[in-house]
């Protein structure tokens, strides 16, 4: 198919502004279609979910609804998917329920490849009831997190493994489904952070391997709140700590509190969009979520290869995103320049290429770049070539100045 970048674009009331988003790892701009469905939710009767009064069944609704779309999204169960403030906030949740499993001579493995979001709560899980963390290394030259690199720390004392899907720093895309083989192998579970993969390639779940895969509404072009997929049978082994009066239903169990029903609106409305993609597709939503990703693949990689031509005539940069398999992510630092003062620059020249680590911490050390981290030049469904070439004029300006 043709990607219709221009109608997609017209998507999108923010970039009227004008800017140039490099900024999509970061969370993407909100097409109106996503716009209206939580402004339409919000117009309606809206109470807590039950069958009888009006906004009972309209919050039923939106929840229920929600569910089937992001099942679709992850080729999960929609009894599996499970709600929560964000990727952050369901992770260490899910962290301190699995850690009351665990104790002294328990081992647990996290990346120096991840996001601090799936580092942090296990290591902190793992402090607490006096279990062992193991790291596994990626190789900073290459950027290559490899399945040899979690054989290595992985034991009979494994409980778990935490990996990222891709780097959201540096793109990496590791063999997770090697990995998660790998740990089921040694009688582990698999935890998986999908927040940045999920923006560019749909997923699968099954055949993923994740038992755990989290991910956040807002990077593929929906509204702030987080959402993991696991199997329902794995789910209901699971005792989170929870209010007595709340259903211990699955995967109510999980969602503490009232759900955000207007983010929820938004989400269906977001992968309806993305299912749109390619207005030639056909079939069920799944279907046509397949067609899109394959065309937004397709566009994707195309702005990226105009990306690498374009830094590969500029001196005095380097590129530290070198991983064979990766999301159209790029990470820059500049020979005696700071990346702060790129970032800068480009924004007063209308190109949002935001600095920092973006909480990636560990990685940012492992590459050598301390907590500073480089200018990450990242791409969503709406970036087009013109964006591209705007990026690459105020990187040669910002050099040769």
């Amino acid at each position: 198919m043709t990607y219709d970048i221009t109608a997609i674009r017209s998507q999108f009331p923010a970039l009227a502004a004008g800017t140039a988003h490099f900024d999509g790892p970061g969370g993407t701009q909100t097409p109106q279609p996503v716009i209206r469905a939580i402004a339409d939710a919000m117009s309606q009767p809206l109470s807590n979910r039950g069958r009888i009064a009006p906004g009972e069944r309209n919050a039923d609704a939106i929840v229920t609804g929600a569910r089937r779309a992001m099942a679709d999204l992850l080729g999960a169960d929609p009894s599996g998917i499970v709600f929560g403030r964000s990727a952050t906030q369901l992770t260490y949740d899910f962290s301190r329920t699995l850690a009351k499993t665990w104790g002294p001579g328990d081992e647990v493995v996290v990346t120096r490849l991840d996001h601090d979001a799936n580092i942090r709560p296990w290591v902190q899980a793992a402090e607490q009831v006096g279990a062992t963390v193991r790291w596994a290394d990626f190789d900073p030259a290459t950027g290559e997190l490899t399945a040899d690199d979690i054989r290595a720390v992985l034991s009979e004392r494994t409980r778990l493994v935490a990996v990222t899907a891709a780097s959201n720093l540096i793109g990496t895309r590791p063999a997770v489904a090697e990995i998660a083989r790998l740990a089921h192998e040694a009688g582990t579970l698999c935890y998986v952070d999908g927040v940045h993969h999920a923006a560019h390639t749909l997923v699968d779940l099954e055949r993923l391997g994740a038992d755990f895969f989290v991910c956040s509404a807002y990077k593929f072009l929906g509204p702030h709140h987080g959402v993991l997929a696991a199997r329902p049978e794995l789910l209901e082994t699971l005792r989170p700590d929870k209010l007595l009066p709340s259903t211990d239903a699955v995967p109510e169990r999980f969602e503490l509190g009232t759900l955000p029903y207007e983010f929820l609106a938004g989400t269906t409305a977001a992968v309806d969009f993305l299912a749109g993609l390619d207005p030639s597709a056909t079939g069920t939503r799944r279907e046509r979520l397949t067609a899109a990703f394959t065309a937004l693949e397709g566009h994707e990689d195309g702005l990226r290869t105009q990306i690498d031509k374009g830094l590969a005539a500029l001196d005095g940069l380097t590129i530290h995103s070198r991983a064979a398999d990766r999301t159209p992510t790029l990470l820059l630092t500049f020979e005696g320049r700071s990346t702060t003062e790129a970032y800068a620059f480009l924004a007063e020249r209308g190109v949002h290429a935001p600095a920092g680590s973006f909480y990636a911490l560990e990685a940012s050390r492992h590459l050598g770049l301390g907590d500073t981290g480089g200018l990450r030049v990242g791409l969503a469904p709406y970036n087009d070539a013109e964006d591209v070439d705007r990026l690459l004029a105020g990187l040669s300006e910002f050099l040769t100045r």
